[in-house]
């Protein structure tokens, strides 16, 4: 039944994150960089701190007494996932929802599973699973395997998404099509979805606020299992890197692009776009708000990380349908993208039962 839950969780925070740059497209009249900043104030400095205070008695007194190196190492991981946060907005801006967030978090998938595991295998940490530990186990070579499906599907979006610039090509100049640009789209993609892994690393360098927080529930909730928001508070100080990281480029680009005058502009509808970016952000930060709860179900930070990333590029896919993204292409284009999404929804199901048989 943990596992079930842990599955169930894992899709709505899949579905939030795959959902969150919907919004977005509501905005009229804003540069890219002032509606990104606006929703990333509201999901990486404004909703974090009130789901704490909500979840977690006296969060502020955990990370106050939490070591300065910890502190450090996870808002550096921050800093880094933030950079990987900033260039997805700019690759699903080239690539399309559909393919530019396949891409980003299939990277980001590999990244994220197993170099954290691969690190325990020169620093052992009770609790942790090793690589060596991974690939030796039954339920470890599932996991692997989980992982090798979702790269073949990541490959084969990837391979769609080839096609669907040269069918864009073929056809008359639209908006979408005019943004499309695969090249600069991959390279993009492709340091987004390594730098994003840095969230499973910044996570993990703060596991010690998480535990102690678990600690407290349990001395609070004696004989009620594991903590479901523990992660909580370690999410306040991964944000504050990638607040950090977003607001000094957002602000560069402002100054660069002289759109300062976004926020105050009276010709745009102010409050809807201001409405909309906050309604991004805080679906944003609902990913990793069902994350916790998922690993906490799971406890395996590898299988949870795929399972989420799975999730992600499954439904921001299904997104890519619902908004014609692959209307103007041709079958075998169409027919090739959702080869992909069924590739990538296998590794789901490999996964889970991976974890159903540890």
């Amino acid at each position: 039944m943990q596992i079930i839950f842990g599955v169930i969780f894992h899709f709505i925070g899949g579905f939030a994150s795959g959902s969150f740059y919907i919004p977005y497209k509501k905005v009229k009249g804003w540069a890219w960089e002032s509606y990104w900043i606006v929703g990333g104030i509201f999901s990486w400095l404004i909703v974090p701190p009130l789901a704490a205070y909500l979840t977690i008695p006296d969060f502020a007194e955990i990370i106050k007494h939490t070591s300065a190196a910890i502190i450090g190492l996870t808002y550096f991981f921050g800093i880094l996932w933030g950079i990987g946060g900033l260039t997805f907005g700019l690759g699903v801006r080239y690539l399309g929802v559909s393919l530019g967030s396949s891409i980003i978090l299939g990277m980001s998938s590999v990244f994220g599973a197993l170099m954290p595991s691969v690190y325990y295998d020169f620093y052992p940490k009770a609790g942790k699973d090793t690589f060596t530990e991974i690939i030796t186990s039954p339920w470890g070579q599932l996991v692997i395997i989980g992982l090798i499906v979702c790269i073949v599907g990541i490959v084969i979006c990837g391979k769609a998404g080839m096609m669907k610039e040269k069918d864009l090509t073929a056809q008359k100049q639209t908006k979408e099509s005019a943004e499309f640009k695969i090249g600069l789209g991959l390279t993009v993609a492709m340091i987004s979805g390594i730098l994003s892994s840095c969230f499973a690393f910044g996570i993990d360098a703060g596991k010690d606020m998480a535990h102690e927080a678990n600690h407290l529930w349990k001395t609070l909730h004696p004989g009620q299992g594991e903590f479901l928001f523990q992660n909580n508070v370690t999410y306040i100080v991964i944000l504050w890197g990638g607040l950090t990281t977003n607001f000094i480029w957002c602000m560069l680009l402002n100054a660069k692009n002289k759109t300062f005058k976004d926020y105050t502009n009276k010709e745009t509808p102010l409050l809807k776009n201001y409405v909309f970016s906050a309604l991004a952000g805080i679906t944003w930060f609902l990913q990793f708000f069902f994350y916790g709860m998922g690993e906490s179900k799971l406890g395996n930070g590898a299988s949870s990380w795929i399972l989420h990333m799975a999730f992600i590029i499954l439904v921001a896919n299904v997104w890519g349908l619902v908004l014609n993204e692959w209307k103007a292409v041709s079958r075998k284009t169409f027919r090739t993208v959702l080869v992909g999404i069924v590739f990538i929804i296998a590794s789901i199901l490999i996964v889970g039962y991976g974890n159903s048989i540890k």
